[in-house]
């Protein structure tokens, strides 16, 4: 699990921890020490896959928001310009970003929230779209977040990541940040077999769903 905890719904930093288990019967185990983070510039949104009484209370991620989605979400794979040779020892799947690959955040388009690769497209018909390969250190490296993808909403959100920052004072228009160092690290302990999450609360969210949830103890 990749825990982020932000102090507020409208933080936009936050600390990340790590932690391990061997089944849903053991305990979490904490691994490394606390890392920093920059989220969303207008911080998070409560996410479409939570239904429930806060979503009547809280700003709900929508498309444009500038908003890091709050909740629970699995972490498919990892990506970055550098070659699938060049990641060795990695345990998570792996992209290689090419001059081709785009991340679709057009909300009219049937590719909306899709990572694609530009030429192998019959019908490009989208307007907007991230060009991974021209984002510089941001995606360098980085981790894909399954948010809105099962199924996909139209305007509801589309290219999540944690990915690198080039400045620990900057933030996002709705991923996760790290350092650059901290992100290597993260990725080459992220094993897709242990099945891992990204839990993104505030520490409200946190204290509240911490045991229905079967959230870890979190000491700074």
């Amino acid at each position: 699990m990749i825990l982020v905890l932000a102090d507020s719904m409208n933080a936009t930093k936050g600390n990340l921890f790590r932690f391990e288990r061997v089944s849903i019967k053991n305990n979490w185990i904490r691994f490394g020490n606390s890392i920093p983070v920059v989220l969303g510039k207008n911080g998070l949104a409560w996410g479409i896959e939570l239904d429930n009484e806060d979503t009547l209370t809280m700003p709900i991620k929508r498309e444009g928001d500038g908003r890091s989605p709050a909740g629970v979400f699995t972490l498919s794979s990892a990506f970055g310009y550098s070659r699938v040779e060049k990641m060795k020892g990695l345990k998570i799947p792996y992209i290689h970003i090419t001059e081709m690959l785009e991340c679709v955040d057009d909300v009219n388009s049937e590719y909306y929230n899709k990572l694609i690769l530009r030429d192998e497209v019959e019908n490009v018909d989208w307007q907007s779209s991230e060009k991974m390969y021209f984002a510089d250190i941001w995606y360098e490296l980085g981790v894909v977040v399954d948010y809105n993808v099962n199924p996909i909403r139209k305007d509801c959100g589309s290219c999540i990541f944690i990915h690198n920052w080039s400045d620990p004072n900057e933030t996002t228009a709705g991923c996760t940040e790290t350092a650059p160092s901290d992100l290597k690290e993260i990725i080459y302990w992220l094993d897709s077999s242990k099945n891992p999450v990204l839990v993104q609360l505030s520490r409200q969210l946190f204290d509240k769903y911490k045991k229905s949830w079967g959230l870890p103890e979190v000491y700074q």
